[in-house]
């Protein structure tokens, strides 16, 4: 750095403390292992209905083992935070892909997953002709809907069946795989979300298993802190929507082949940078259903559209090292192969795995990255938000469509 760059340097820093700014105290960067390697599972035997502590570890049971919980701490950081959440599952003998969720209990809500498990609480009572009985999906009297910190699809028996001696997996290994994956890991940022995090919180992990054996999971939060001594903390507010994961006591979802849901929240004056941020899945209803058929999804504030997409994922193929259990057919085509002489065609057979199926914005063994839209023309007051999916399908028999959404607000404060 030369003499007038070093200068300039020196003056905008003396310049920056003679304004007021001070040094903010460092509490370093963390690493917070919140589950390793924690069982997630169905097992009323072991854990029966209520809740079940365990005193070597600090972590909770709910749901016959469904759903496991934990009571974080975390300093109290003055300086900006980035944070990042990473999770690691394998199964420990379920071989099915199942709908996990990563999430918080909203701290600004008096009713919460806890303290119904415990039975000091219930769901706020839903008006059956607005939401037909669906507890716990909307706001309600003392209740704000659980916060998704992270989505995600278990594979097909990643773990428990990554053995190429496995009779069940050994001749279903596709030739471009050199191994099966021993377990899968997604990490994403949830900066926005830490300020339902900060000082305490409960974190848990929900995966909608109903086998004995279940799944492994871990879960880590990776706190990286400013190294700018006067880089304050940006204050964020999150507004919770709607959850429609049946995390406890609720039924799957068809709502939206029947009506549109809608809810209210409040804008208060000197909010800035409003975002909205939504997480969608679809699921069930074999090969036509909501799980295999391109839906759209439309989002409106106060009657105005902020979102119309499909969500979909044609990518699946690339997770088959995830998914060494799924089922698999042989499909006939047309190859083209280096033969003597060149290039030659003959007719094959060629294994297509369930896995590699395209979805509704998932595959079996991948994440699902919230979708966010800024709103920066929404003032302050009380907006209406409906969340549509027109052309989505009623639960029929054993046909399950159903579709899996959250959404919440950030704003700065």
């Amino acid at each position: 750095m030369n003499r007038f760059l070093l200068g300039a340097a020196l003056t905008g820093t003396l310049m920056l403390f003679s304004c007021g700014s001070k040094e903010l105290t460092s509490y370093g960067n963390r690493t917070l292992q919140v589950f390793n390697q924690t069982p997630v599972r169905f097992a009323p035997d072991k854990y029966p209905d209520g809740i079940n502590e365990s005193a070597s570890d600090s972590v909770i049971h709910l749901t016959n083992g469904r759903i496991i919980l934990k009571k974080i701490t975390l300093p109290p950081y003055q300086r900006n935070v980035k944070v990042k959440a990473k999770v690691t599952l394998a199964s420990n003998g379920d071989r099915w892909d199942k709908s996990g969720s990563c999430f918080v209990l909203p701290k600004s809500s008096a009713i919460n997953l806890l303290n119904i498990a415990k039975g000091e609480q219930k769901f706020p009572a839903v008006d059956s002709t607005k939401l037909e009985k669906l507890i716990g999906v909307l706001a309600g009297e003392n209740y704000k809907p659980t916060v998704e910190l992270l989505r995600f699809m278990t594979p097909f028996g990643v773990g428990f069946y990554s053995n190429d001696n496995d009779s069940l997996s050994s001749t279903r290994k596709p030739v471009y795989i050199d191994k099966w994956a021993k377990n899968v890991v997604w990490e994403q940022d949830i900066t926005d979300l830490y300020s339902m995090l900060e000082r305490e919180a409960y974190v848990g992990i929900f995966i909608d298993t109903w086998t004995p054996e279940g799944y492994i999971a871990s879960l880590v939060l990776d706190i990286e802190e400013s190294q700018i001594g006067v880089d304050a903390i940006k204050q964020k507010h999150v507004e919770p929507l709607i959850n429609t994961v049946y995390y406890m006591g609720q039924t799957y979802p068809d709502i939206f082949a029947r009506k549109d849901v809608s809810t209210t929240f409040n804008i208060p004056a000197g909010a800035r940078n409003v975002k909205l941020k939504y997480i969608v899945t679809g699921h069930g209803g074999h090969s036509g259903g909501d799980e295999f058929v391109e839906k759209r999804n439309i989002i409106s504030i106060d009657g105005k559209e902020v979102l119309n997409f499909i969500p979909w994922r044609d990518d699946c193929a690339s997770f088959r090292r995830f998914n060494p259990a799924t089922g698999v057919w042989l499909r006939e085509r047309l190859a083209a192969y280096i033969g003597k002489g060149g290039y030659q065609k003959k007719l094959v057979e060629e294994p297509l795995a369930s896995s590699d199926l395209s979805r509704s914005n998932w595959c079996p063994g991948s994440d699902v990255k919230p979708v966010e839209v800024a709103l920066p023309n929404l003032g302050e007051g009380s907006h209406t938000i409906t969340f549509s999916i027109p052309e989505a399908q009623n639960i029929k028999d054993n046909e399950l469509n159903h579709w899996l959404i959250s959404a919440y607000l950030v704003w700065d404060k």
